[in-house]
């Protein structure tokens, strides 16, 4: 029997955050489901196709290092119902710190509750990426900063595409 991971996230970007999850996760798992939530009261940076090639640029590649098969996709319902349709039975959660596994520990209690076929994993993150988070990382690159230390190479450069000519935040133009 295969064992078949989902990781359901937003992941507007996709930061190194993600990246070491994945890489923990691949190393579990024989097929990986990446999950990008599609919710219509949110308004993401990056569309969802974005999304999507920006996980098979980036997390592919770890996935197949690690013999893993690899797919992504979005869903806009729970994330127990996507894992059920991808025949996931393990459902990923990464770990930065205790507020991340207060929240998380109740999410699982409720998932299991709803599907209990399908088991809650966390993954801690390392110390190098704990502080990362896309909510910070679209901060800065909004306002001009360098985030080349907090995403893969190819996220850099979609993010610095996608704030090209905005004007930054205390900025004014004109006279």
């Amino acid at each position: 029997m295969s064992r078949i991971a989902l990781y359901a996230g937003s992941f507007d970007p996709v930061t190194n955050g993600h990246v070491d999850v994945v890489r923990q996760a691949a190393r579990l798992a024989d097929r990986l489901v990446l999950a990008i939530g599609v919710h219509p009261g949110k308004a993401p940076l990056f569309s969802a196709d974005d999304r999507l090639a920006m996980l098979g640029e980036t997390c592919a590649p770890i996935a197949k290092a690690a013999g893993c098969e690899f797919s992504a996709v979005t869903f806009d319902d729970l994330a127990v119902t996507a894992a059920r349709r991808a025949g996931a039975t393990l459902l990923i959660r990464g770990l930065r710190d205790g507020t991340d596994f207060d929240y998380e520990m109740h999410m699982a209690g409720m998932n299991g509750a709803m599907m209990p076929e399908v088991q809650t994993v966390f993954l801690p993150a390392s110390p190098l990426v704990r502080p990362i988070t896309a909510t910070l990382v679209r901060q800065i690159a909004g306002m001009g900063g360098d985030v080349s230390a907090f995403v893969p190479a190819s996220v850099a450069a979609r993010l610095k595409a996608k704030f090209a000519g905005k004007p930054k935040s205390g900025t004014t133009s004109g006279a």
